[in-house]
């Protein structure tokens, strides 16, 4: 007669099966790790953790990125950095290594960025090959000057509203923290300069999208900075995963609205031309009109994806870069007198900024380059090489390897710029600058892979800062200095606290 296998049975088979498998994950990754640290022999790096790795020396304390230009200091300008006992990347601060990378177009490492595509999708940010290449091309028309133009009496506008709300406020409160103000300004001229939508984020800053988009923003760094989460099941699971997946959806469905809401309009005939009298053509308008070589253009979930990396990288950047300068500004007072007074030439009565005064104050734009210099919107990228690449020093790194390139080190690197924690303008003067390695200020990336929309990025910072210290003297917040922190922007642990007082 048959008798059917026990239950104990079927258990010592799972519990066999999950010990082969323990197994063999063990011997795969013990071979890695010697396939790794043979690979890193040739460069010397910190001393590393039995389990940690490096990752013990990062505290999150406001002295990793410090951490860094140590540890450039003592070991060149390339070296290994393990994230426990099976990861490491290799750690560029030298703009030769930098130079060599940025020449070419491997992707994105998606140990950075993968936790950012149930958000953002894949846009240009993530993309990769011939995809990535097209729309690049696509795109590129959506940041000729022509079209930003008209952005710059917009943003001109943001920033006034940002600025009249710090004036109601400043009779309650003198200190002021920078980033929050400056995030909504961003999202909001973002959203009119890219969308032609009107936000009323600044006002209203309880809305459901706004507070979506800074959720995400948030969400997505505490994803990337703890370990456990790096699992797709047990973030999923979590609190955290459940706000990420709401927030996701609010964000989707907003996008998908917009881009339906003008489709619509657009299918009307000679609408194009009826866009330009009623208002400026904006991004939204360049990705519908956008056509490849097949006269095809992009998809619904590709139009989604490319707004949403727009909205990402188009305000959160740019607010760290604002905020941060104006940090600057407040701590160094006499590089602020000589920017106001090239200022004021320049607006006289003028409450905004045109279009032909972005050229006519370049004082403020070595004061503006040397802030970003000093704190860097993207403090480092990260890389995995598609193919072995040789180093002009003659040490090389097969496929596969993670690169992590340090834009904050390169910054901070003593064999690279003259006492680089010294706050010195003049260093982008033109003769300066005309000696300067061509990879040696990094703001917006390099090569074929940099900031697309780095034009724009630039006018709204000239823009927001010259507006702001023609209205305001800044001071330092000197008991409560920010404590830097290296997320996927640059930002303070403990906030951008800055004195604000109204000039006449």
């Amino acid at each position: 007669m048959w008798k059917a296998p026990d239950l104990h049975h079927y258990l010592k088979l799972a519990i066999g099966f999950c010990l082969v498998y323990v197994v063999l994950k063990a011997v795969q990754l013990y071979f890695h790790r010697r396939r790794q640290v043979e690979i890193f022999k040739q460069f010397p790096g910190p001393p590393c953790h039995w389990l940690m790795g490096n990752a013990d020396k990062f505290k999150r304390d406001g002295k990793d990125l410090d951490t860094l230009v140590n540890w450039t200091e003592k070991y060149s300008g390339a070296f290994p950095v393990w994230f426990g006992n099976f990861t490491a990347f290799l750690f560029i601060t030298h703009p030769d290594y930098a130079k060599a990378i940025f020449a070419r177009e491997d992707p994105k490492s998606s140990l950075s960025y993968g936790f950012l595509v149930p958000w953002i999708g894949k846009g240009l940010l993530i993309l990769s090959g011939p995809k990535w290449f097209q729309h690049r091309r696509m795109l590129t028309p959506g940041f000729h000057y022509d079209v930003l133009k008209p952005y710059v009496k917009i943003i001109s506008k943001c920033t006034t509203d940002m600025l009249d709300k710090w004036e109601k406020n400043i009779t309650k409160q003198k200190t002021l923290e920078l980033f929050q103000h400056v995030s909504l300004m961003t999202l909001d001229s973002i959203m009119k300069c890219a969308f032609s939508f009107e936000s009323n984020c600044q006002k209203d800053s309880d809305n459901a999208y706004t507070n979506a988009v800074f959720d995400l923003s948030y969400l997505a760094n505490l994803r990337l900075r703890h370990f456990p989460y790096h699992n797709d099941t047990l973030f999923y699971i979590s609190p955290h995963g459940y706000r990420f997946r709401k927030a996701c959806r609010i964000s989707h469905d907003h996008t998908d609205k917009v881009i339906q809401q003008r489709k619509k309009s657009m299918k009307q005939e000679n609408e194009l031309e009826k866009i330009k009298q009623k208002r400026h053509l904006d991004f939204l308008d360049i990705l519908l009109l956008a056509r490849d070589e097949n006269g095809q253009g992009l998809s619904d979930e590709d139009l989604r994806a490319e707004v949403d990396t727009f909205m990402f990288e188009g305000h959160d950047t740019t607010a760290s870069a604002i905020s941060w300068i104006l940090y600057c500004m407040a701590k160094y007072p006499e590089h602020q007198q000589k920017c106001r007074k090239e200022i004021r030439e320049i607006l006289g009565d003028r409450q905004i900024m045109e279009w032909e005064d972005l050229s006519k104050i370049p004082y403020t734009t070595m004061c503006i380059k040397e802030g970003m210099r000093m704190y860097p919107p993207v403090p480092g990228v990260a890389r995995s090489l598609r193919s072995p690449i040789t180093f002009f020093d003659g040490r090389s790194v097969p496929a596969g390897t993670l690169i992590g390139l340090s834009i904050f080190g390169i910054h901070k690197n003593a064999n690279v710029w003259e006492n680089p924690e010294v706050y010195d303008p003049l260093r982008f003067s033109p003769e300066n600058s005309a000696n300067r390695h061509s990879h040696a200020f990094l703001p917006f990336a390099a090569g074929p892979r940099n900031c697309i929309g780095q034009n724009f990025a630039m006018n709204e910072i000239k823009v927001s800062v010259a507006l702001t210290l023609n209205r305001f003297q800044l001071s330092p917040d000197l008991a409560n200095p920010p404590k830097k922190i290296p997320q996927l922007v640059l930002k303070s642990l403990n906030g951008i606290n800055i004195h604000i007082a109204k000039l006449k």
